[in-house]
């Protein structure tokens, strides 16, 4: 037996509470101790019979009790020398017992090697009343290791010595090493499981681990298989299983593939389910994770051939790379599974790299989203009013409402940041019907306010979740009869997509909204559906054209060539509006020379900056003070 140790090796205390080495490894790859009340050993309890017989002064039963004791034993002077061997402990080292006298203990074991054993067995051999025991993994002669567990008692109060003894503990740490291989790994796979993984990646982020040299830097690939609930469920668990496998084969050849850093080939491990992770420790970058993630992907590009099902499978990948100073466990996971659903919503089969300005984007969302409902009680929601004008006399004639969320965080927000969040949610619900009901109130004031003027309409936007999760035709009546506002002085503005696709209960609705002698408006006309057979049949007064139509027609002021195609859509769109009997709004009217070519080819409203951006009440008002009620900027 070498009297070095290999590789690691753990700490040890004075057994008042004893100190045995755990199954776990601690960061940094050192085995780790726990202190534990002492245990009854038959070795240790052998161990404390000698040591008890010789300090009572039975020399005779001490000697031959030793002498012929199956466990490897010396007696250790107070300089920490042996004095004398068993034959056991002589047949470890290789020796005859003669051979280990004069040698010092703490070289032979390697109790020297760190500084809470070599404490603990300094304390025990200057005659303290304490015991120690370690664990050191030894080189036997002929060449394999050895586990040993040592222990070092008093002979007696102040006696001459302590007794030493060694125990093989091989066969032990074996069976050890085998139930926590069946604990740490995934029995499908064979991979390392989610409690491995998260044991190396702690180890890989702890400080000493990072300090010690190394990159610095840390990456993973977090991924899953896309359309494996559908294969699991039609050709049974044991066909899954086996796919399983065989694409943990793939990723474990990725990796071996990808080039070892200090730490080695990347760890590959199943999380659960059908979802993997690629752990790569030192990582020198972007570029090596991207590499790494595009072999992945053209590894699971061939079919699997599974006892005669051939399948196919891709995988959607989220990619990390960071520093390991600052970062956490659950951080870099969480910024991987936010990187998965990327990869998974942009069209999977494919890898995405974490962006912090999308994710800021995505937290700032999730934000919204959870206080979205108590900001309307708090009344943190304002609206604005755009003018609709008339193109052949200028007049204003209507207003569309647009609502703005005065954040207490993020300023003053418009409907594009939180409206498909509240659609979402069904927050749109209760926001739709404040809406409703304060630009109905709002317009009975104008009206009431100016009662030589003409009144102007308003235009609300509803979504359809609204008709589907409310009674909104029941809510626009009791509005309509709350306010006092005509039912011809309201429009009802829905999308395109929505209202070609009604059907059911929002085409009724539509049709009592409409005999009620509510306006209804198609917004974003000439983008989606565009069903004319439909069109002529649903309840819809007005048209507005999206304004992708009405900016092709801005050319003409730059001195470029205007398309001749953007006119005569736009031209054919009003002539069939005006044929089925409807009104058609052009928006994004920003130029004269727009409003002009759209009021030669019949367009009946228009809305845009070229009249005003969207303002307050208030100036909606003035709007309406204004000689003939035309509106500012008008042509």
């Amino acid at each position: 037996m070498s009297g070095t140790s290999e590789g690691p090796t753990p700490a040890a205390d004075l057994i008042r509470s004893a100190v045995t080495e755990s199954d776990a490894k601690a960061p940094g790859g050192t085995d780790a101790v726990a202190f534990v009340p002492l245990d009854p050993d038959p070795d240790t309890d052998m161990t404390a019979d000698l040591a008890a017989a010789a300090a009572g002064g039975d020399a005779d039963s001490y000697r031959s009790a030793f002498t012929a004791a199956p466990l490897a034993m010396a007696v250790v002077d107070r300089d920490g020398r042996i004095v004398t061997a068993n034959d056991t402990l002589a047949a470890l080292f290789g020796g005859p017992p003669g051979g280990l006298v004069g040698r010092v203990a703490a070289d032979l074991l390697d109790l020297s090697s760190d500084s809470r054993t070599w404490h603990a067995y300094r304390e025990v051999l200057r005659g303290r009343q304490a015991k120690l025991r370690c664990t050191r993994r030894l080189k036997h002669p002929e060449g394999h290791a050895v586990w040993a567990q040592i222990t070092v008692a008093p002979l007696a109060d102040r006696g001459p010595g302590v007794l030493l003894s060694v125990t093989d503990i091989s066969a032990r740490r074996e069976l050890q090493a085998q139930l926590r291989h069946l604990q740490m790994h995934d029995p499908v796979t064979r991979l390392p499981n989610r409690t491995l993984f998260f044991e190396r990646l702690s180890a890989a982020l702890d400080t000493e681990s990072y300090t010690r040299g190394g990159t610095g830097r840390i990456g993973l690939c977090y991924l899953d298989l896309d359309g494996f609930k559908a294969i699991n469920d039609t050709l049974g668990h044991r066909v899954g299983d086996r796919l399983l496998a065989a694409v943990a084969e793939r990723l474990t050849r990725c990796a071996e593939k990808a080039g070892y850093t200090r730490s080695g080939a990347p760890l590959v491990a199943r999380l659960g389910g059908d979802e993997f992770a690629l752990l790569v420790e030192d990582s020198t970058g972007t570029e090596q994770l991207a590499d790494l993630a595009e072999s992945v992907l053209t590894a699971l590009q061939a079919p699997f051939d599974l006892s005669g099902q051939r399948l196919s499978v891709s995988a959607s990948i989220g990619v990390v790379e960071r520093q390991t100073a600052g970062t956490t466990a659950t951080g870099l996971m969480q910024a991987a599974d936010t990187t998965l659903y990327w990869a998974k919503a942009d069209g999977k089969a494919r890898w995405t790299l974490f962006d912090p300005e999308r994710n800021a984007h995505r937290m700032t969302r999730q934000a919204l989203a959870s206080t979205l409902r108590p900001a309307i009680d708090r009344g943190e929601f304002t609206l604005e009013y755009q003018p609709l004008v008339g193109m052949a006399d200028g007049r204003l004639s209507g207003v569309e409402a647009l609502v703005r969320w005065n954040h207490p965080q993020f300023g003053t927000l418009t409907p594009n940041r939180f409206i498909g969040l509240a659609e979402e949610d069904g927050a749109i619900v209760p926001l739709g019907r404040w809406i409703l009901a304060t630009a109905c109130r709002q317009a009975r004031r104008w009206q009431l306010e100016h009662p030589d003027e003409p009144p102007i309409f308003v235009s609300v936007n509803v979504a359809v979740r609204q008709v589907w999760d409310s009674d909104l035709v029941a809510d626009v009546a009791q509005t309509l009869a709350e306010t006092g506002l005509a039912p011809h002085l309201l429009q009802l503005e829905l999308t395109e997509s929505a209202v070609m696709g009604s059907s059911g209960r929002p085409l009724r609705a539509l049709q009592a909204l409409s005999d009620m002698g509510v306006r209804i408006a198609i917004d974003d006309f000439g983008t989606g559906y565009s069903n004319l057979a439909y069109l002529s049949r649903l309840p819809v007064s007005v048209l507005k054209l999206d304004g992708s139509f009405v900016r092709g027609f801005q050319y003409e002021d730059s001195g470029a060539h205007a398309s001749p195609a953007d006119e005569v859509i736009v031209e054919a769109m009003i002539q069939l509006a005006h044929r089925l009997g409807l009104t058609v709004t052009a928006e994004c009217v920003e130029t004269s020379a727009q409003a002009g070519r759209l009021r030669r080819i019949g367009c009946d409203t228009g809305q845009g900056w070229l009249y005003s951006r969207p303002v307050a009440a208030d100036r909606i008002s003035e709007l309406l003070a204004c000689p003939a009620g035309q509106a500012a900027g008008n042509p």
